[in-house]
């Protein structure tokens, strides 16, 4: 395994970081703690989870991924040894946390990043992980009207002001990383303008520094690119890429309508349909052609991009399987030569991001 510094904290995380949101839905909490196990013994420390899943989210379900990650730490006595990330869900006005999460403190305005609503959520998720600190507290979605999952332009609406203030929203996370209870703070889904404000917040104000971004970041999903890139590697505020494989369709399982049971586009094809349209269908063939030709599998090939962007702390993994993440651990060992990211970028121009 290779490792990498958190922004600029002393925490080294590990290159490929254990995505968990499968845990309690599709995955079972026995084999839930197999892959915890394997990821373990490989040497990866870094766990991201969520206070809103499993997904697809539900009532009946919401926080029993934090429970299994929480039990899992209890019997193996290695809470000291995991660096977990977790992610409190907002009211994001055209996010998921608006209008579908009512069972977490009432969904909409009761998911605001207000001091009241932070406290309740950081309580509820230290006791599901039966941990009395969380290593890095991640805000889920930005409050404000940003493009979000499958949009990509700003659209700019006069009346959106009803959010938290970014510097009451820091001084919100500084109490709890003042008590003990968060030792570093980062965001989500998140855009150059909020990157960069909640740096100059918190330089200007004294408080917490953000450590990192997680936005979504593959071969047909390279918006990160365009913008964000810089501010992450100037700022040293890297990112956390989840999605690597585009929801599993850059591993090429998808191609020719197939839909293999229990995976997510057959028990959920809406709640991901942007990672499925006719122009990514095209240029996820290509990469799958491109992968072959280099004699890399198209998992493997898909991942080891991601790994090897200069703006990378940590690529988060999904997996359902044994099989799935031992491919996915192995991709870390990929070196990409430039002849590899010249092709790609032939692709990647053709038809910029056709998967948001």
């Amino acid at each position: 395994m290779k490792y990498d510094y958190l922004g600029t904290s002393n925490l080294k995380v590990s290159k490929i970081c254990l995505g968990t949101m499968t845990f309690g839905e599709q995955v079972s909490e026995t084999l839930s703690f197999d892959l915890l196990n394997l990821a373990n013994e490989r040497g990866i420390n870094f766990i991201d989870t969520a206070e809103m899943y499993p997904v697809y989210p539900k009532k009946e379900t919401q926080g029993d991924t934090e429970r299994i990650i929480g039990k899992w730490m209890k019997n193996k006595k290695n809470r000291h040894k995991i660096i977990v990330a977790s992610k409190i869900a907002s009211g994001h006005p055209k996010g998921i946390g608006a209008t579908e999460l009512t069972w977490i403190r009432g969904g909409g305005k009761n998911l605001s990043f207000s001091k009241k609503n932070i406290n309740l959520a950081i309580d509820d998720t230290l006791k599901r992980l039966q941990t009395d600190y969380i290593d890095l507290y991640q805000l889920h979605w930005p409050e404000r009207n940003v493009a979000i999952f499958g949009e990509l332009d700003f659209k700019y609406d006069p009346n959106d002001n009803n959010w938290t203030p970014i510097k009451e929203v820091l001084e919100n996370l500084n109490n709890l990383v003042k008590i003990g209870k968060v030792r570093h703070i980062g965001l989500s889904n998140e855009t150059p303008w909020g990157i960069l404000n909640f740096l100059k917040l918190s330089e200007d104000e004294n408080l917490p520094r953000v450590m990192s971004v997680q936005n979504g970041y593959n071969l047909v999903n390279r918006v990160f690119d365009i913008a964000n890139s810089e501010v992450s590697i100037r700022e040293k505020c890297g990112l956390l890429a989840y999605s690597p494989l585009a929801g599993g369709r850059l591993t090429g399982k998808y191609v020719n309508g197939n839909k293999p049971q229990n995976s997510r586009y057959s028990l959920w094809p809406k709640r991901f349909s942007r990672h499925y349209t006719k122009r990514g269908e095209v240029a996820i063939d290509k990469y799958i052609k491109l992968a072959k030709k280099f004699e890399i599998s198209p998992s493997k090939f898909a991942n080891a991009f991601v790994l090897n962007r200069p703006f990378v702390t940590s690529s988060i993994i999904g997996v359902t399987s044994i099989n799935h993440l031992k491919e996915n651990i192995d991709s870390i060992n990929i070196n990409f030569t430039k002849e590899m990211f010249e092709e790609i970028d032939e692709i990647h121009k053709s038809d910029p991001n056709p998967c948001l």
